[in-house]
Formats: C-alpha cells, sequence, structure tokens
C-alpha cells in the first residue's frame, strides 16, 4: 500500500516541506533509511540522521530547527511521536479482519459470541462464556467458565483465562499471559513447619483499553478481585499478586514484581525490575525507576523515586556521588591509618 506525503500530512494534520508527491510503502528507522520508507524524529539524539537518512518521507516537530540539508521530504506536525503513532494505527486497521470459527476448536454449547467473533483453531472456550462483539480469540487460547471479555478485545495466542474473570473493551492481551490463576496463598502450619494452601475464591477484573504483555501473570484474589483499571499498560513478564489494584493509566515496565494486597495509584510510571513489597500503598503519579525496591508506603504523589531500598531521586543522586568516591575514600582511609601510626606507633 503506497501513501504520498501529502495524503499522509492531510491524515496527521501536518504541512510538508518538499515535494507532496513523495511516495512511501513502507516504514522504517531513521538511522536506517531506505528510499520508499517513511520515519520520525522525536528524540533530539537522533537528528544527526535527519541529514544523511535516505528515507522518502521523515515526520518532524514543527518546532525543530534544521541545522544542515535534508534531502527527504518533511512533513512537519505538532507531536512527531505522537503522529507517527497515530498513522501506524491508521495504517494497521487496514489489515484484513479475522472473522469465524476455526475448526477444530471448542466452544461450550452455553457460550454466547458477539457478531464477528473470531475463534481460532485449538481455542477453548467454556461454558457460559460472553464474548462481545468483534472479539478476536486466537489459536490455543483456554477461556474457563464464566469469563466476560469486551468489544473489539484480541486475546493472542496460549493465552490462559481461568473462571469468572472479567476482561473489559478494547483490550490486547499478548501471548502466554496467565490471567486469574491461583494467588500465592499458604498458611504456615505450626506443628509440622508445612504450609497449607489457602483457597483463592475471588478472580481478575480488567478494565477497558488495558493492554498486556506477553507471558505476564495475574493472580486471582484470595476473596474478591484483583483489579486492573481502564488504560493500564502492562509489558511482558510482569508478576502481579493477588487482590493487588493497578490505577487508571499507569505503566509498568518488564520484569517488575507486585505482591499480593498492594495498591497502585493512577498515572504511575514502574520501570523496569521494579520489586514492590506486599500490603503496600504507591500514590498517584508515582515514577519509579529501574530496579528500584519498594518495601513501605509512597504516600506523597508525583514523586520520582529510584534505589534499593527506594527513595527521592534527587537524594539518591547525591547519595550516588558518594557511592562512586568510595575506593577513592577508601585509600585516603587506608593511608591516614598509616601516617597516624607511624607518627604513634
Amino acid at each position: 500500500m503506497e501513501f504520498t506525503a501529502k495524503t499522509i500530512a492531510e491524515l496527521l494534520n501536518g504541512e510538508v516541506e518538499g515535494n507532496p508527491n513523495t511516495a512511501v510503502n513502507d516504514v522504517s528507522k531513521i538511522e536506517e533509511g531506505k528510499p520508499g520508507t517513511l520515519c520520525f524524529l522525536a528524540n533530539p539524539k537522533y537528528e544527526k540522521y535527519l541529514y544523511t537518512t535516505e528515507a522518502s518521507v521523515v515526520i518532524i516537530n514543527k518546532s525543530l530547527e534544521l541545522q544542515g540539508e535534508v534531502k527527504s521530504t518533511l512533513i512537519r506536525v505538532a507531536d512527531a511521536y505522537e503522529s507517527f503513532a497515530a498513522l501506524l494505527e491508521i495504517y494497521d486497521s487496514f489489515k484484513p479482519l479475522k472473522t469465524g470459527i476455526e475448526n477444530p476448536c471448542f466452544v461450550a454449547s452455553t457460550a454466547t459470541l458477539g457478531n464477528d467473533v473470531y475463534v481460532g483453531a485449538f481455542a477453548y472456550i467454556s461454558d457460559k462464556v460472553k464474548l462481545g462483539e468483534n472479539v478476536k480469540i486466537y489459536p490455543q487460547v483456554y477461556v474457563g467458565e464464566n469469563v466476560t471479555i469486551g468489544d473489539n478485545t484480541i486475546i493472542f495466542p496460549g493465552t490462559k483465562i481461568y473462571h469468572n474473570c472479567n476482561i473489559g473493551a478494547n483490550c490486547i492481551i499478548h501471548a502466554g499471559a496467565v490471567i486469574g490463576a491461583d494467588g500465592f496463598g499458604f498458611a504456615p502450619q505450626s506443628e509440622d513447619n508445612n504450609y497449607k494452601k489457602i483457597p483463592q475464591i475471588g478472580n481478575v477484573v480488567i478494565e477497558d483499553n488495558v493492554e498486556i504483555g506477553a507471558n505476564t501473570c495475574i493472580d486471582r484474589s484470595t476473596m474478591g478481585s484483583t483489579i486492573i483499571r481502564k488504560g493500564v499498560k502492562l509489558d511482558n513478564l510482569i508478576q502481579i499478586g493477588h487482590n493487588v489494584e493497578v490505577g487508571e493509566n499507569t505503566v509498568i515496565a518488564g520484569l517488575s514484581g507486585i505482591a499480593g494486597s498492594s495498591k497502585i495509584g493512577r498515572d504511575c510510571m514502574i520501570g523496569g525490575h521494579v520489586a514492590i513489597a506486599g500490603h503496600l500503598t504507591i500514590a498517584n503519579g508515582i515514577k519509579l525507576g529501574g530496579k528500584s525496591g519498594v518495601n513501605s508506603s509512597l504516600k506523597k504523589e508525583n514523586e520520582v523515586m529510584i534505589g534499593a531500598p527506594v527513595q527521592n531521586y534527587a537524594d539518591f543522586m547525591k547519595c550516588y556521588v558518594v557511592f562512586r568516591k568510595l575506593p577513592e575514600l577508601k585509600s585516603k582511609l587506608d593511608k591516614l591509618e598509616k601516617d597516624v601510626a607511624s607518627i604513634h606507633p
């Protein structure tokens, strides 16, 4: 499929600099741009590639002042990153949509399927499942009893959704995710130091417009619900414990883990490999740097924090200056001890 710079600019409400009839039929990174491709520049670190790229069309910010000659046709927009994302979404919408029931698969007679549903081969749809309009269930997905999945939600291959869980509309759940497995609940037994399993009789509720990465696991609650609020974006390989609540529009990067019963506020940004202990509260708008360890509640909204144990980012950086100098300080201390010893043997 081919688009001209003029057509793209109209879609993005942008302005063309150069030949409006320049055509593209693919996308590329700006540093790897090839003729016939479209790319974008949003990060100033990559501006040097704007003057060398072979890409035919480049989307840039209106505010960017050129520092040299550019061979590509430019499209100036208010926000290059957002515009490029919107363009990819438009392009993706042109893909043919799968519909129908492939064989072999199993769909229980008590299941309810909306219009234009797709169920891929070897999928299993259990009793009393409700699939909304335009739901896409890819091959080898398991959907347990009494699960509800809202309109336009996509479940990619190999995902497992346990019984009684509720998935909202316009969600995307990537391959291998597990929704609603038992929470990690065991009671220690004093007489033999063994552990007795505590039944996990709750469920998982995922609200609208949530995206869940590949191989992420969200445990069902002991009682009540583990809740992922609307607009949340979870990366791959994340563990969400039982009875956790993740607030609206929070984003969490890969390899992070949240222990049971912690409450994460809305609009938080949690970096990769972050560990949050159980029964904590994280205030709205908190930003946690990668590999942070949180072992107490964070109650001040919109703070930027990092470290293990976590602390205010500015305080951490002051400490880091000292950390880096520890070998030097140790050498000075050793020398001082020797000097003192030679004076006072």
